[in-house]
């Protein structure tokens, strides 16, 4: 059974950075991966995502230049760098996996999900 787990998640002032981390274990970490979030009131967004070797990424209009997705397959873990936090980041975050390699941006395309970490902005 796959399971993943989000951590680093917490408060920080507009301006500051935080990273994100999410441990995989119960499968084979050769899977493209990524990294979605919800604001309350809001629907689930897509955040960035990362190809299973770690040299394909996509992101975000709204987060491009400021967070950047890297992953380190020898430790199952991805990781999200977030740089530059506004409020409008404030939302939980949540680390999903794919069966495929390459990096997706579609929601239905991800099986596998963590249970969040809470991230909140203050301005």
């Amino acid at each position: 059974q796959v399971q993943l787990v989000e951590s680093g998640g917490g408060l920080v002032q507009a301006g500051g950075s935080l990273r994100l981390s999410c441990a995989a274990s119960g499968l084979t970490f050769n899977y493209a991966m990524g990294w979605f979030r919800q604001a309350p009131g809001k629907g689930r967004e897509f955040v960035a995502s990362i190809g299973w070797t770690g040299d394909t990424t996509l992101y975000a209009d709204s987060v491009k230049s400021r967070f950047t997705i890297f992953r380190d397959n020898r430790k199952n873990t991805m990781y999200l760098q977030m740089n530059r936090l506004k409020p409008e980041d404030t939302a939980v975050y949540y680390c999903a996996t794919t069966t495929g390699w390459s990096p997706r941006v579609e929601e239905p395309a991800f099986g596998s999900w963590g249970q969040g970490t809470q991230v909140t902005v203050s301005s």
